[in-house]
């Protein structure tokens, strides 16, 4: 399924980000690229969220996107990283966990938490909806990967 998951998230890659949207090629935000390959792999989503602002949650501290992952994802420990894993990230210290992507390879030394800077994201990268540059591949660079808190998988 991990190869399958990265195929269909570069499939995506160049579709602009629009706010709320899941619509591959149309627009998308980091939610909705989910969604998107949820679709594409497993048919129907699970749930439909619901309106949200670019803000969501972050006035209450509530994590829901943390929390709707964990009913329809499957959980995985943070240093067992693997091409197709669903991420989540926290944006900012103190804030509530609102960013998504799926990483496209791992790194060449498993050394996620500790070891050489450089040996922990050679050949590490995501794919993400990022508001104004649209679906990328990003590295996933020290400071992306010091923002993740959780790891997950399709089921």
């Amino acid at each position: 399924m991990s190869s399958r998951v990265v195929s269909a998230a570069r499939g995506w890659i160049g579709t602009p980000y629009v706010h709320q949207a899941s619509c591959k090629g149309a627009g998308c935000d980091c939610l909705g690229l989910i969604r998107g390959l949820w679709r594409e792999l497993l048919g129907c989503e699970p749930e439909i969220p619901p309106a949200y602002t670019m803000d969501w949650s972050e006035p209450q501290g509530a994590e829901a996107l943390w929390l709707a992952a964990r009913r329809h994802l499957v959980e995985k420990p943070l240093p067992a990283a693997a091409p197709g894993d669903v991420i989540l990230f926290r944006m900012r210290q103190g804030s509530v966990a609102k960013h998504l992507g799926v990483q496209s390879a791992a790194c060449a030394s498993p050394a996620w938490f500790g070891g050489q800077a450089g040996s922990r994201t050679q050949g590490a990268a995501f794919i993400h909806a990022y508001a104004g540059r649209g679906v990328v591949e990003s590295p996933l660079s020290p400071p992306w990967q010091r923002r993740i808190v959780a790891r997950f998988r399709f089921p």
